[in-house]
Order: structure tokens, then sequence, then C-alpha cells
């Protein structure tokens, strides 16, 4: 039997602390979730929110009407005699969901009602939504605690609504109170004691307890689940979509008919919308959850796949990556000059693994895209004498003060030392190597004819500069690179490599 899934991200979600989405916004995020997920009932809106959300229920309404989908829009209602019965119909949509006091602390203390008054009001708005032609789900609001605080007021009012015209019955943990074994006896509970009803479960994850709870749910018997993209909603949010459905798919072998191919891609586009960031270690859809960053993960993978599991990226429209870093190894980097189409000898590996691993000790991100300048720079200079090596430097920038650089350079075993200023750190550095070799070393210096700095396509801004410098020494054109996170070093690594081929020319 299928699990149905209810997704509220455009009402509960909505409640997220600085998410407002717009009726385009709201229009695009209903059209993904029921034509490209293939969610079986979303919730919009709530009634009587504001005109601006009137009209732009209204346009979702209109569209899903067109669409074939009006019977899968849901909008929260409230006992106000009528009123929101009224905004529903005039919206447009077909189904509401009444809220209700699912505890009897909420009845007594904020509506000050009695419970009979209370099932009295209730009562009379789900006849008077029926008769309206709308269909009718309840909310038992705060019904986590309604049963940890009194069962009978719970079981009073379901026995007083469970023979009327509602399709529905949703059990929430409004406050995020539940952990996965009262889930389960509570659920358990109610199954038992009304087996005809349609009982969905309500979470949010105050504990980060929800989508436990929503597999303790399932698991006691409840026919429906409710979530949001991204987990958006309320304080610490709803249970998570992305994680539900692999949940119920997995552990529980049961099917929700959501499309799991388009996750990814929804959650992005709803992380837009909302300006939500993903947490990078989110499951599903968090951007490093398909990262394997050990090179014994990666070493494992390519024997029999010894580090996988069932969350298969491919499952979710994703591609599992492996990181490079200071934990990377060789099988690290084999996989990703794999994806590139580039094939390296044992030593080039080697040499590019050193250079990563360097790199990841200053604590920088090494991206696929960064490869490729990795390995020209580090297999060209592999290849480059070593006569010419940079022992130490210095370089000071003050505000008001003009860049200066003191720099020890070793020429054929030779140190020398020097000094001197320039327009910025790396002109003060070049003017300090420059002194060494026309004055110390009595020899010509190359002229500096060309400069330029990018970023390795796909790389972070945070990771890799790639520095080009081109140089006119005797009429011979060179031209050398640098690869580093700092671009003064990227440049100073390139200058390094044109002394070392000026001792050849």
């Amino acid at each position: 039997m299928k699990v149905e899934i209810l997704d509220t991200t455009l009402r509960d979600g909505e409640q997220t602390s600085g998410v407002s989405f717009s009726a385009s916004e709201k229009l695009g995020i209903a059209r993904l979730l029921l034509e490209e997920l293939h969610v079986p009932r979303i919730e919009i809106a709530s009634a009587r929110v504001s005109d601006g959300e009137f009209e732009s229920v209204k346009r979702v309404c209109r569209w899903a009407e067109r669409m074939g989908h009006i019977d899968k829009i849901e909008v929260l209602g409230f006992l106000d005699s009528g009123l929101s019965i009224e905004w529903v119909k005039k919206v447009g949509a077909k189904v509401i969901n009444l809220l209700t006091k699912g505890s009897e602390r909420h009845c007594v203390n904020q509506l000050k009602q009695t419970p009979e008054q209370h099932i009295q009001k209730i009562t009379q708005e789900v006849e008077n939504a029926v008769a309206a032609g709308l269909k009718v789900n309840i909310y038992l609001e705060d019904w986590s605690n309604g049963m940890k605080d009194s069962y009978n007021y719970v079981y009073n009012l379901m026995d007083s609504l469970r023979h009327l015209p509602i399709q529905r019955f949703m059990l929430a943990d409004t406050l995020g109170v539940l952990n996965p074994y009262d889930t389960l006896a509570h659920v358990q509970r109610m199954i038992k004691r009304y087996p005809e009803l349609h009982f969905d479960f309500h979470a949010h994850n105050d504990y980060d307890l929800a989508t436990s709870n929503v597999y303790a749910a399932v698991l006691g018997g409840a026919r429906g689940v409710h979530c949001t993209v991204n987990g958006l909603g309320e304080r610490a949010g709803n249970a998570c979509m992305s994680s539900v459905v692999a949940l119920i798919h997995d552990q529980l072998k049961r099917d929700t008919g959501v499309d799991e191919t388009k996750i990814n891609k929804v959650s992005r586009i709803v992380e837009s919308f909302s300006g939500v960031l993903i947490p990078q270690n989110k499951p599903i859809v968090g951007e490093s959850v398909f990262t394997q960053c050990a090179g014994i993960h990666a070493d494992g993978d390519n024997k029999s796949n010894l580090y996988y599991n069932d969350l298969l990226p491919e499952r979710f429209g994703r591609e599992r990556e492996y990181a490079l870093g200071k934990t990377s190894g060789k099988a690290n980097i084999k996989k990703n000059l794999e994806a590139l189409g580039i094939e390296l000898n044992d030593e080039q590996i080697q040499l590019v693994t050193k250079r990563i691993i360097e790199l990841g000790d200053k604590k920088e991100i090494v991206t696929q895209g960064d490869l490729p300048f990795i390995v020209a720079d580090v297999i060209k200079q592999h290849s480059l004498p070593d006569k010419v090596k940079v022992v130490n430097y210095a370089l000071n920038l003050s505000q008001g003060l003009r860049p200066t650089a003191t720099i020890k350079l070793s020429v054929d075993g030779q140190e020398f030392q020097e000094s001197a200023v320039g327009d910025g750190q790396y002109d003060a550095f070049v003017k300090a190597v420059r002194t060494i070799y026309q004055q110390r070393l009595q020899r010509e210096f190359p002229v500096l004819t060309n400069y330029t700095v990018n970023i390795p396509p796909g790389g972070q801004t945070d990771a890799l500069v790639h520095t080009t410098i081109t140089w006119d020494f005797k009429g011979h054109v060179i031209k050398t690179r640098g690869l580093d996170a700092d671009q003064t070093e990227a440049a100073i690594q390139a200058t390094v490599k044109m002394l070392n081929i000026i001792e050849n020319i």
C-alpha cells in the first residue's frame, strides 16, 4: 500500500522566518511538486491571510483546474463561522483542511471553550463545508500533547467526529515534542481504536526527530505523512521531503509515487526562491553528501563499490564525486581523472596527489574543474631544471605606505638576499629579484610583457588562482603559469619557473 505524501512547503514552509513566496514563485513550486515530483497532495496556503495571498492562491487554483490537478490542492481553514469556507470557494480550491484543537489545553486555554462546545463548532463547520461542495480534512492541532496529557479528550473528540464526512484526520506534532517510541505507540492506539479512518501524521523538527517520527508513524499505520521541501517550516521546520521519501522507499519498502530523480532539482529551486540555504551535509540534497573525501573510500569504490549504500546519487538526479584535498589518495585522483578523460602514469599521479595534498593543508577547496590546471602545472614544473629556488620571502602591505618585499633566492646553490619597494606586493618582489640578477649576478633580466589571472572553470573563488605571465628574454617569448590559492603566491611560482627556464637559454 502506498504512503500518501502531502507537501506543505507553500503553507507551513512559508511560515519559516523570513520566507515569503511571490505569486509566480508559488505557482512555479506548485507545478514542480505536482508535475515533476508527482506529489499526490499539496497544501498551498492558509485562508484569509492577505489580499496578495488570495490572488496567489487563486492563480494556482486556476492553473490546477486547467491541468486536472484541482483535487490535489488543499488550503488550511479555520473554525470561523464559514469565512474560511467562503474564502476557499472564491479562490477555486476544492479541499479545506480545518484546524481543530487536538489537545484539551489548547481547547480550554486558547479557545476558552469546553470540549463539547468545540465539538459542536467543528461539526457545524464540517457540515457547512460539505454543503458548499468542499472535501474536508481535519487537523488535530497539538495532538501529540493531547495524547500525552489526556487520551480521553482525544478519544472523545474522535468519537464525536468519526462518522462525519471527513476524508482524513491529520495528527499533528505541532510543537515537535514526540520521539519515535511515543509516535509509534500513539499512532497505533489511534489505528486500533479507529481502523476505518485515514490518518496523516504531521511532524515538526524541534528535537531533530521529524524524519524518525515519520518512520514510526508509518510503521504504526499512518496512511499519509506531511513534509516540506528542504524541511522548511515553523521554528526548526517540518520533516524534509527528500529524507522522508528515501526513508519510506528504502527502510519501509513502501511506495510514495514521488519521482526521486527530480528531488534535487526542486530542492535547488526552492532554496533559491526561499533564500534558505541547504546545509552542505544535509542528506540527499546537501552539496557534499555524495562526495567521498577519504582516499580509502575511493579505493573501496574501485573494488566492488565497497563504500556505496542504497542512496545512490543517480536516484536523485545527482552524481558521485571524489573530493580533492589533504585526505585524497591516488584512488580519488584517478576517479576524477577518469571523469575528465585524462590519463597519467603512476609517477605523474603521485606528483599531482602531492600537490593537491599541499593545497589541502592550506584548508583550500580543490574541485574537479581545478584538476586540469593542477595537472598541467605539476607535469610541466616537474620537467623544469631546479637551479633557482625561493628560500624565503616576506611581503609587507600597509595603509599609506608602498608595499615592500624581502626575498632570499638560491641560484646554483648560492644564496642572495634583497629588499625592494614596489607599486604592489608582486611588483616589489620582482624588483628585488631583478636587483639580485642585475647587480649581484650581473645577468640580464627578462621584461614582463603580460600578466593575466583567472579562476579555473568550475573552481571556487576561495580555492585556486591561475596566473599566467609572459616574458621577453633576449627575443625569446617565455610564458609561465602559477597555481595557488593566493594570487601573489601563484605569480611568484610563475616567476621562479621563468628563472629556471632562462638558465638553459
